[in-house]
C-alpha cells in the first residue's frame, strides 16, 4: 500500500493528494464505515426523504410506516436515481417515480407500478426481486447514519462508548438552526485534521488566547509545557470571572452551537455572584453554578436539557468528539456544533457545518432542509471556522512542497490525527472488521489526546 503511516509521529505528505492513494480510499475505505446521512429532523413525517451521496454512491432516506429506512438511489429497471443529488421530499403519494419510464416504489421500498408490464418476461418481474435494494441503516444522536457494507460491525460497536457518553448530555434532542456549506480546495483529511487539536488556537484564534490566555497556556504551554490553573492569580475574583464570560461570548461568535448566545446571557447573569477569595476555587464554582443555572432556566422554558453538572460527572466528554471517518461534535454547555467533511477529489472536499440546540416543545421552528452555500473566503460564515478555513487551503498547498516528505506530529496533542490516519491505513490494508472496530473505540475522547497502539 503506497504511503502508510510507517512512523505514528510521521504522516508521509502524498497521502493528501495522491490519486491512487484516493482511489484505494473510494475502494476500501468509504464503502465499509458508518457515515451521517442526514438529520432526522429532515424527515419528521411518514414519506419525508432525503438523498445522501458520497464518490458516487447514492442513498434515499425514508421515513416508513414503521420507521426510518436507507434505499440505493437506483432504478431496478435501467438504473436511473430516483432522487436527486441533495435532493428532499415527501413521497407517500404517489411515491417514488423513475423519470426516465415511470416505474414507481412506495416508501416501503415495494414496487407498485411497472409501465407496460405485459413487455417484460414474468422472471423479470418478481417482486422481491424488483423492490429497491436497502442500505443499513442506525439511528443515533438525532441522526441517520449508513453503511453501504452489510457485514461492518454495527455503529455503537464501531463507535463505541462515546456514542453513550454524547447521548447523556441531550444530542437526540437538539435542533439544527443553520447549516452552513462550502468546498474546500483540500484534500478530506486536512480538513479534518484541522479540528483534532487545539494547539492552533494561538495562532489561528487569537482573540479565543488573549481573551484567557492561562487557559491555553495551561494546556500547551508557552515552551515550558504549561504555566498553572487556567486563571490569572494576579486579576481579581471578579476579573477572571469577567474574562471567563468574555471567552465565552467569543466562541459563541466564532461556533454558535458550540456556546449558545442564551447560555452566555445566562453565564452574564452571574458576573457578580458570591465565590471563594482563592481565584482557582472561584472559577470553578463559577463553573458549576453556571451549569446549574442553564439546566435550570433551560428547563423552565421546555427545553430537554440533562443535568449538565449530573453528567459532567457521570458522563465526561471532550470539546471536541469524532466520529470516526468524518464526523465532529463541539460540545460545552446544552448545545453543540457539528461538522461533516465528504471527499469530492484528491485535492477537494465539501465541509458542512450546523449550529444545534434545544428547542421547547411546542415552540415555533423551522428546520433548513438544504445548506446555505458559500465560497470558503466568505465573510458570512462565523469568524471561528472563517479563520480555519484561511489555513486549511494554503496547508495543502505546502503538501505539495519539495522535501516536505511528512507531516511531524506531537506524540501528546496530536495523538488523534495519527490514530484515525493509522485507522484509515487498517482499512485499506485489510483488517479484520473486529479490529478496526476496536481501534475505533479508542478515537472517543481523543481530542487533543496521544497516540495510542491500535491493536493492529
Amino acid at each position: 500500500m503506497p504511503f502508510s503511516v510507517e512512523n505514528p509521529e510521521r504522516i508521509p505528505s502524498r497521502r493528501y493528494y495522491d490519486e491512487e492513494f484516493y482511489r484505494l480510499e473510494g475502494e476500501h475505505l468509504w464503502p465499509h464505515v458508518w457515515q451521517m446521512a442526514c438529520r432526522l429532523e429532515q424527515i419528521p413525517n411518514v414519506g419525508d426523504w432525503v438523498e445522501y451521496s458520497i464518490l458516487g454512491k447514492s442513498v434515499i432516506i425514508v421515513r416508513g410506516k414503521a420507521g426510518v429506512k436507507a434505499f440505493h438511489n437506483a432504478c431496478r429497471h435501467r438504473g436511473v436515481p430516483l432522487a436527486q443529488e441533495g435532493g428532499h421530499g415527501n413521497c407517500k403519494t404517489p411515491g417514488f417515480i423513475c423519470p426516465f419510464h415511470g416505474w414507481r416504489w412506495n416508501i416501503e421500498g415495494e414496487n407498485t407500478f411497472v409501465y407496460g408490464k405485459h413487455m417484460f418476461s414474468q422472471a423479470q418481474l418478481d417482486q422481491a426481486d424488483l423492490a429497491l435494494r436497502p442500505c443499513r441503516v442506525e439511528l443515533w444522536g438525532g441522526c441517520a447514519f449508513i453503511n453501504f457494507d452489510d457485514n461492518a460491525p454495527s455503529f455503537r460497536d464501531t463507535i463505541g462508548p462515546v456514542a453513550d457518553r454524547i447521548e447523556a448530555h441531550g444530542m437526540s434532542n437538539l435542533r439544527s438552526e443553520w447549516w452552513y456549506a462550502t468546498v474546500l480546495p483540500a484534500n478530506w483529511k486536512v480538513a479534518m485534521e484541522a479540528f483534532m487539536e487545539g494547539y492552533h488556537v494561538m495562532r489561528t484564534h487569537p482573540q479565543l488566547q488573549q481573551a484567557a490566555p492561562m487557559l491555553y497556556n495551561m494546556m500547551y504551554g508557552m515552551d515550558t509545557g504549561g504555566i498553572g490553573v487556567p486563571i490569572d492569580p494576579n486579576m481579581s475574583v471578579r476579573d477572571n470571572i469577567k474574562a471567563q464570560i468574555k471567552h465565552l461570548g467569543l466562541l459563541s461568535e466564532g461556533m454558535a452551537g458550540m456556546v449558545h448566545a442564551k447560555e452566555v446571557e445566562i453565564a452574564k447573569q452571574l458576573a457578580d455572584v458570591e465565590l471563594p477569595e482563592d481565584p482557582a476555587q472561584a472559577v470553578m464554582m463559577w463553573y458549576g453554578i453556571l451549569n446549574a443555572q442553564i439546566t435550570a432556566q433551560l428547563q423552565a422554558k421546555g427545553e430537554k436539557v440533562p443535568d449538565l453538572n449530573g453528567v459532567a460527572v457521570s458522563d465526561p466528554i471532550n470539546a471536541v468528539e469524532f466520529l470516526f471517518p468524518n464526523y465532529f461534535l463541539l460540545p460545552m454547555f446544552s448545545s453543540m456544533s457539528s461538522y461533516r467533511i465528504r471527499p469530492l477529489g484528491p485535492e477537494s472536499c465539501l465541509f458542512e457545518l450546523w449550529s444545534l440546540t434545544h428547542v421547547a416543545e411546542g415552540q415555533a421552528h423551522q428546520t433548513p432542509m438544504e445548506p446555505t452555500v458559500l465560497p470558503y473566503d466568505s465573510d458570512a460564515f462565523p469568524p471561528i471556522p472563517r479563520q480555519d478555513y484561511s489555513n486549511i487551503p494554503i496547508q495543502q498547498k505546502g503538501m505539495h512542497a519539495e522535501g516536505f516528505d511528512f507531516m511531524r506530529l506531537s506524540k501528546d496533542i496530536e495523538g488523534l490525527i495519527s490514530n484515525y490516519n493509522r485507522i484509515i491505513d487498517g482499512h485499506l490494508k485489510g483488517v479484520a472488521p473486529d479490529k478496526l472496530a476496536a481501534a475505533t473505540n479508542l478515537l472517543g475522547g481523543n481530542f487533543d489526546g496521544k497516540i495510542l497502539d491500535l491493536g493492529f
